[in-house]
């Protein structure tokens, strides 16, 4: 008996060895595969890319996998306990497996083997880790077994404070949400610290499976769920009976934060930074490099700048007459669904979707688009609304060109779908018609002493086109160039008073063509001075004085700068026929605007990285003395303006004084008014029309804009600037600066201010009517003899009245048309 005892222990010592040696052999090939785990230590996962408007407010956010990194000091006791409670109750007790759960977990699955219950799963949240990390999610024995390996050695290597951040970091949350931070703010839209403990337990139910918990789809297992979590939290000590109880009484209260721009208008602006950091850093960098973007965006500025230029753009087309209704649906049974399913314009709030029920004489009655919730579906209740005869007469013109109408029956019928907009609070239940216009704009306002872009309005409404035509809309800028012109020739010996002739001239083209430029309605004639000219924006004048000054000599200071890279120096070009942006005209007349100092136009303050670090700042000047640690009775920081000066500051002067005319007695007069606050600017219209441009500034604010068609073509007679886009700079304007402190255009100090004749640029007589005080740079003034660029006679004063008709009509008329 005890030689058979020993036989079977024998034989059974030779199995367990062998069985040893298997399963060391299985483990060591299987370990000898496994990835480095030492890759967690420089753990830098893909983070969300934020985007803030110059007050900080967050304005968008770019993301492969939403995600926000957050360091687990920064992670509630409470928010922990609830995924520890949920995943891993032992966590901080076992060695990376937990051989209790574990067997807790073979037990159940046996007494279910069969049943067709899904099996119960007993990884730990060090396995996740592992998996989630550096493993495939196969369900084999092979993944499981490297699993539970590396845990082992994670543990070893890493607290578990460190384990459980990578963990709450990592995971999955639906609604394209990783990690806990961005969680949060995808469904509660709160931060991590202000989680009470039922929206940590619900989030804290998702990593299992979210589309199973899914908060409006599946609300009853959701909140299922979220109690369980809540229970296991109390069951483990980390909150009280009461609480708990409390906690499993409030609702998921799930807000379904959008992913989309947060701040109002903010569309053109975010997608043109956007653009700017791909050009710089790449995609992987915007999309996944969790940078934070501080750009020069002003909200406030903003929404006066979309007011504004949406105000103008539908004054025009509403003007034009009706372009008929968006679609039909079917009014016969309940048009709610086919209305919702109509996608409205989403940038543009005051304005709602409407379907015409009922028209008569007086009045259209309306049912409005109802508003789906946050699982989709629509209300019962149909709100409806009537639009009186009185607030739709507008479009009793057809823009088509058929006949007028007399009443809303000829405009309107039954199914028209349409856009609305209240009048007065929603009670009164009173609308007016709107229509989405078919012209379009572009508007920019800028600081005008550091090109930070404060505001951008790139169409009518971002939901309906994002071509942004302030900074992509390659257009003729018309008149609104002349002031460089003018420009050039003030550094190169003019003066605000040199003469030039205004009569018709013929200049014989390369091709053997003739070219015949023209004023705006012809009007004309004589002579007069350069100021007369830019304020009245004389063609014939501004061509003269470009031939006489040299084209190449125009050219080099419209590159210079920046509203073009290489200008063709020809004679057209004078009259602004070449092709630019919004954005670059408005940092050009931003030269001006400053005292002839170079910017660089920005939308982007700084840039910092996942870390922190700056990687860009654009304001490049040096401030000495800045960064003491300590005052030693010195004097104040001084910060070095290092920019290069790309215009005289008393030519700069000279240009503003002259376009403060435009908008005093020229093709603005009446157009802009901010009381006494000084003003500059300049109007431009391109041939036939095309294009309305207005450009102006004060001495903190430059702002600039057009409008035309897209595809261009004619905005009609009188469609210039003057009619269509100062108004709505003025409009912008007044709203903009009213909170500004009001400051004026500095004087050069040097510079001689001289009475002068407005039409001869001569010394003024003294009680002469036509006397305008004019600036002078030292060692220039007034002409002493009357001398006409572009004419070959020059004569003293006196004789002007007796031999030159031209001089005669420059002393005695001078007046001209707007353009």
């Amino acid at each position: 008996m005890i030689r058979l005892l020993g036989y079977f222990f024998g034989v059974a010592c030779v199995l367990f060895l062998g069985v040893a040696a298997i399963i060391a052999v299985y483990l060591s090939n299987v370990a000898k595969d496994l990835p480095d785990y030492a890759v967690l230590s420089t753990y830098a996962p893909p983070v969300t890319t934020r985007v803030h408007a110059g007050n900080g407010a967050l304005m968008a956010e770019y993301a492969k996998e939403r995600r926000l990194f957050l360091p687990i000091q920064a992670i509630p006791d409470r928010v922990k306990a609830a995924f520890l409670s949920a995943e891993d109750k032992n966590f901080y007790n076992h060695p990376g497996v937990d051989l209790t759960g574990l067997g807790r977990a073979i037990l159940v699955n046996l007494q279910n083997f069969g049943s067709g219950r899904r099996p119960v799963g007993a990884s730990t949240i060090t396995q996740q880790v592992a998996k989630n990390f550096l493993l495939t999610s196969d369900q084999t024995i092979d993944r499981k077994i490297k699993e539970a390996i590396l845990s082992f050695r994670i543990e070893q290597a890493y607290n578990k404070d460190k384990i459980l951040e990578l963990y709450l970091n990592e995971i999955f949350f639906g609604l394209n949400s990783y990690g806990i931070a961005s969680a949060a703010l995808t469904y509660f839209d709160k931060s991590v610290t202000e989680l009470t403990v039922a929206e940590a337990a619900y989030l804290a139910s998702l990593p299992k499976g979210p589309a199973n918990y899914h908060p409006f789809r599946h609300p009853e297992a959701a909140l299922e769920r979220r109690n369980w979590v809540i229970d296991r939290m109390v069951e483990n000590g980390y909150v009280s009976q009461s609480d708990g109880a409390e906690a499993k009484q409030q609702p998921l209260g799930v807000t379904g934060r959008t992913s989309g721009p947060s701040l109002f208008a903010s569309g053109y602006f975010a997608e043109a930074v956007r653009r700017q950091v791909i050009e710089q850093y790449g995609e992987k960098a915007l999309y996944e490099g969790g940078l934070s973007v501080r750009t020069s965006f002003d909200p406030q500025l903003q929404v006066f700048a979309r007011k504004a230029l949406q105000d103008g753009l539908t004054t025009y087309d509403e003007r034009r007459g009706f372009h008929g209704p968006l679609k039909q649906i079917d009014t016969t049974a309940d048009w709610g669904k086919a209305l919702a399913d109509i996608p409205a314009l989403g940038d543009v709030p005051e304005w709602r979707l409407a379907v015409v029920l009922a028209v008569s004489d007086d009045s259209v009655d309306i049912g409005l688009q109802p508003t789906k919730d946050g699982g989709g579906k629509i209300p019962a209740e149909r709100e409806r609304g009537v639009i009186q005869a009185k607030n739709m007469q507008w479009a009793y013109r057809s823009a088509a060109g058929g006949k007028t109408a007399k009443s809303p029956q000829g405009v309107l019928s039954a199914g028209d779908v349409v856009y609305v907009e209240p009048i007065g609070d929603d009670s009164s239940k009173s609308y007016r018609l709107r229509q989405p216009p078919k012209v379009e704009g572009g508007l920019v306002a800028m600081d005008p002493k550091t090109g930070r872009v404060l505001a951008m309005v790139g169409g009518f409404s971002y939901s309906q086109s994002e071509f942004n035509r302030a900074t992509q809309a390659m257009r003729q800028p018309g008149s609104s160039f002349k002031p460089f012109v003018y420009a050039a020739a003030m550094d190169n010996g003019y003066t605000p008073a040199s003469v030039v002739s205004d009569d018709p001239l013929e200049i014989q083209t390369g091709n053997g063509q003739v070219w015949a430029p023209d004023n705006y309605e012809g009007e004309g004639g004589g002579a007069n001075t350069l100021r007369f000219a830019i304020e009245h924006s004389r063609n014939r004048m501004t061509v003269r004085l470009a031939n006489d000054l040299g084209m190449n000599v125009v050219a080099e200071y419209a590159e210079r700068f920046g509203i073009y890279d290489k200008m063709m120096p020809v004679l057209a070009m004078s009259l602004g026929s070449g092709e630019t942006t919004v954005l670059r005209m408005v940092s050009a007349y931003s030269v001006i605007a400053n005292g002839g100092k170079q910017i660089k136009p920005t939308l982007i303050d700084r840039i910092q990285d996942r870390y922190g670090k700056t990687i860009f700042k654009h304001e490049e000047r040096v401030c000495e003395g800045c960064n003491a640690s300590d005052w030693q009775s010195q004097d104040e920081p001084n910060v070095v303006d290092n920019r290069e000066t790309v215009l005289d500051p008393m030519t700069s002067y000279q240009i503003t004084s002259m376009m403060q005319g435009v908008i005093q007695r020229g093709t603005a007069a009446g157009k802009v008014q901010l009381g006494t606050r000084d003003v500059a600017g300049k109007t431009g219209t391109t041939n036939d029309e095309k294009d309305a441009w207005f450009v102006g500034f004060t001495p903190d604010l430059v702002a600039g804009l057009y409008i035309g068609f897209d595809s261009p073509s004619t905005l009609g007679r009188g469609g210039t600037g003057g009619s269509l886009s100062a108004p709505v700079f003025n409009e912008f304007m007044q709203a903009a600066v009213k909170e500004m402190p009001e400051s004026k255009f500095v004087i050069p100090a040097g510079m001689n201010l001289i009475p002068i004749d407005r039409k001869t640029g001569m010394a003024a007589m003294q009680g002469d009517p036509n006397t305008i005080i004019e600036a002078f740079k030292p060692g220039t003034g007034p002409a002493d003899s009357f001398s006409v660029i572009g004419m070959d006679n020059t004569m003293a004063p006196e004789e002007i009245l007796k031999t030159s008709p031209q001089a005669n009509q420059a002393v005695q008329s001078g007046a001209g048309g707007l353009y």
